[in-house]
């Protein structure tokens, strides 16, 4: 059997790598939606190229603002998710072992 020192030490491990999972994650997230802003961006570029209608602008415009707005977004959902991870770190190790005694 585990002494109690050894499995505090364990679920401090894997509270820490699931930590970083989650890191990592909102790292990723904020790629995708860079991601989406530039093609929306150069949709923007392309649509008065590639389309011959009368309010093309219109069309090109929008793109622009549609990848500004998912820009914005998910730079405020990144560090919004930033600030909840970093406070949520200090609870790292910061548990009772209720079923030992």
């Amino acid at each position: 059997m585990k002494s109690e020192e050894q499995i505090n030490k364990d679920l401090i491990l894997r509270e820490r790598l699931a930590l970083q999972r989650t890191i990592l994650a909102n790292q990723t997230t904020l790629l995708a939606v860079l991601r989406t802003t530039m093609y929306f961006f150069i949709a923007g570029l392309s649509a008065n190229a590639l389309l011959k209608v009368e309010h093309s602008s219109i069309i090109e415009m929008s793109f622009f603002i549609c990848s500004f707005l998912i820009l914005l977004v998910g730079i405020i959902n990144y560090f919004k998710h930033k600030k909840m991870i970093s406070e949520n770190e200090k609870h790292i190790g910061d548990y009772k072992m209720d079923y030992f005694e």
